[in-house]
């Protein structure tokens, strides 16, 4: 029994010790949960997950969708690679997404009608990527001037935020006559994104994409950014000694990161509702969290992650109308990779101990 245990723990280290395997090993896993689920419930999961595909991918309009989706979780997931480089658990990303999609929003009503329609349109960019920066930065003072810990700090900021763009809805932005979660007034129409193609996307939004990835990239991985942002994080005190102010790191990582959330709410107001609504954040910034734990915090995997729950998201939007399925399949499959996440860290996490205590006796 002892012999048999060790091989089995050998062998899952083996197993795992291969790139991108715990990813192969939790879809798997989820992939026959979700189909046992689906089986139980009388639906034949051939034809659930060909329904998931075709609505996601099987035509033009459908990737157009899906592009819109990856765009603003991309850009969310990409910014919290700094925070968690500098193992700062960024919660505050969806707060940080409403105040990009705010102040983006204001500077267009503040000219609704401009003649000069592009300037207008990169001054709101900018307001956007600055909101979102200083939104994020809220929180980091909160953590190094009051000793608050991020996670609370971003939760209490995320209700800030919601509660603002609440109040300016059905307040100051109020559409005239009508009070209703439909959001503010539509901006002009020279402000919307241009979208080209058959599949109707934003060629700018997904530059913007590509260029937060390259950067980031640089940045993280080949830059000594990455590797102060590391070290800041795990030895705060021994970086103090080297000359480096650990305090900066974590002003930078929060920056960056809630610039690109703020980026992501100023393409959800120009690119997708055209207007300032209460669920303008679309819940990206939890679902980026999600991407970035099982990307392993390599920037590298994450759009491939945030594209395949991209079409996840959209795809199940045909379940309702084609299986009378109601299409927050979606969210059980997102919580079975949770699940299925944690319980592979932690028998990683145990099987390390154990065979470590084992080569030990050996």
């Amino acid at each position: 029994m002892g012999d048999s245990m060790i091989i089995a723990k050998k062998l899952f280290r083996f197993l795992s010790g291969f790139p991108g395997s715990s990813l192969i090993l939790i879809f798997s896993l989820v992939l026959c949960s979700v189909s046992l689920i689906l089986f139980i419930t009388g639906v034949n999961p051939l034809t659930a997950y060909t329904l998931l595909f075709q609505g996601s991918i099987g035509s033009p309009t459908h990737i157009g969708h899906v592009l819109k989706s990856f765009i603003p979780l991309t850009l969310c997931s990409i910014g919290l690679v700094y925070t968690y480089r500098i193992e700062l658990w960024n919660i505050g990303i969806e707060g940080q997404i409403i105040a990009g999609a705010l102040c983006g929003t204001a500077v267009f009503r503040c000219f609704p009608d401009s003649s000069y329609p592009s300037i207008i349109f990169f001054v709101s960019l900018l307001a956007s990527l600055t909101g979102g920066s200083l939104w994020a930065l809220a929180s980091g003072l909160l953590k190094t001037k009051c000793g608050v810990n991020e996670i609370f700090a971003g939760l209490g900021l995320n209700f800030v935020g919601q509660g603002l763009a609440l109040w300016l809805i059905f307040g100051p932005w109020k559409r005239p006559g009508i009070a209703s979660m439909s959001g503010t007034d539509p901006i002009g129409d020279s402000y919307f994104l241009l979208e080209k193609g058959l599949i109707s996307v934003s060629p700018f939004a997904l530059l913007m994409v590509l260029l937060s990835f390259f950067c980031t990239y640089f940045l993280i991985r080949i830059s000594l950014v990455g590797l102060k942002l590391h070290a800041s994080g795990s030895n705060p005190f021994a970086t103090r000694l080297l000359g480096l102010r650990p305090t900066l790191s974590i002003f930078f990582a929060l920056a960056m990161c809630g610039g690109l959330a703020g980026l992501a709410g100023f393409f959800q107001v120009t690119g997708v509702y055209h207007r300032l609504i209460p669920s303008i954040s679309s819940n990206y910034g939890y679902l980026a969290i999600l991407v970035v734990l099982l990307s392993g915090f390599d920037v590298r995997i994450v759009p491939f992650i945030a594209f395949f729950f991209s079409c996840l998201n959209v795809g199940s939007i045909q379940l309702p109308m084609m299986l009378q399925i109601d299409s927050s399949l979606s969210g059980v499959i997102q919580g079975l990779v949770v699940v299925f996440y944690l319980l592979f860290l932690s028998l990683k996490q145990k099987n390390q101990l154990s065979l470590a205590e084992i080569e030990k006796e050996v």
